[in-house]
């Protein structure tokens, strides 16, 4: 039961991990790295990828070394930032940018305010002056604009 609760525990502090990356790391200093993402092109692969391995590395070392060292609390969050990384990847690549074509259309509301509130952070080209750097926790404004999009679509349909 503890493990489960650390790698729950890694998932909820991830995201917080992820949006300082984002905004300090990724806006910042590695720029040069994450330019790429934000022009909208049709390449299946940017140089903004390589994060990929910033967070998969330290996610199997903690897992190996867990292994090797008998330490279940390195490997839960070895855990942790894999699941993370996998719900991210979903997110961000097939629910947002949908470089798989599974989630075109959606009426889910948390999904269309997170789509939302990325395509606002996509609107700044620039690393400076950005906006809505998380991922899965996103500003209240983009789930009100969500839930007032569906219910306008509930009425128009009867």
């Amino acid at each position: 039961m503890q493990f489960f609760l650390i790698v729950i525990g890694t998932f909820v502090v991830m995201e917080f991990v992820a949006w300082a990356m984002h905004k300090y790391v990724m806006h910042g200093f590695l720029w040069v790295l994450h330019e790429d993402h934000h022009v909208r092109d049709e390449k299946p692969f940017e140089k903004n990828d390589i994060f990929f391995l910033i967070f998969a590395i330290p996610s199997w070392l903690l897992m190996m070394l867990g292994s090797m060292y008998e330490s279940p609390v390195s490997r839960a969050i070895g855990w942790g930032i894999l699941v993370y990384g996998v719900a991210y990847t979903f997110i961000h690549e097939i629910v947002i940018h949908q470089r798989i074509k599974w989630f075109t259309r959606t009426d889910n509301v948390y999904l269309r305010a997170i789509r939302k509130a990325h395509k606002v952070h996509h609107k700044k080209l620039g690393k400076e002056d950005g906006e809505c750097f998380g991922m899965l926790i996103v500003p209240w404004k983009f789930f009100s604009e969500a839930l007032k999009y569906k219910r306008k679509q509930k009425t128009a349909r009867g």
